[in-house]
């Protein structure tokens, strides 16, 4: 089953009454997504090789519970399948890509389709309610890196810090 086939096959009046329960925090916005999700059904889905994943993680900084929405390449994943080093992160990825991925098959039966396209919509839509926010959010990250690329070793270890001074200034334990 693919994104575009949930959104296509739904309601946003049923898509918003999931999406407030699980996103209570998102509320004051919801206008902004019922504007993308009527956006998406009208979007002319790109065919894409990657499946996204949908699964419930524990966050090893502080133990919260979240709902993790990546990918994995169909045509790169490893005959292992180990979709956790070959995973992918989605949210700066075209909303015409999105509808045409598929999305596996253990995480459609794990989740119902109102919420895949709950927690899709809030995935897609992390960096910004339009493609062109997302896309200037992109261009800013890509100006950074091109930025510290081109940074002196004396300007880099001024301007940056290991993994292991980030978890002494957070107070990271590692268990």
């Amino acid at each position: 089953m693919k994104l575009g086939d949930l959104i296509k096959n739904n309601s946003w009046l049923s898509v918003e009454i999931v999406f407030s329960k699980i996103y209570p925090d998102q509320i004051s916005y919801l206008e902004n997504y019922e504007t993308v999700f009527n956006q998406l059904k009208i979007l002319k889905p790109k065919s894409s090789s990657i499946y996204i994943i949908i699964d419930n993680v524990i966050d090893e900084f502080d133990n919260e519970e979240y709902v993790n929405v990546s990918g994995y390449d169909s045509l790169k994943v490893s005959t292992s399948k180990n979709l956790i080093t070959e995973s992918l992160a989605l949210e700066f990825t075209p909303w015409a890509e999105w509808l045409g991925m598929s999305i596996d098959q253990e995480y459609i039966n794990s989740f119902s389709s109102l919420e895949i396209i709950c927690h899709c919509l809030h995935e897609m839509t992390f960096m910004g309610f339009s493609q062109k926010e997302i896309d200037n959010e992109w261009q800013k990250i890509k100006e950074t890196a091109d930025d510290f690329k081109h940074m002196t070793k004396e300007e880099k270890e001024k301007n940056s810090m290991t993994l292991e001074e980030l978890k002494k200034k957070y107070k990271y334990k590692d268990e």
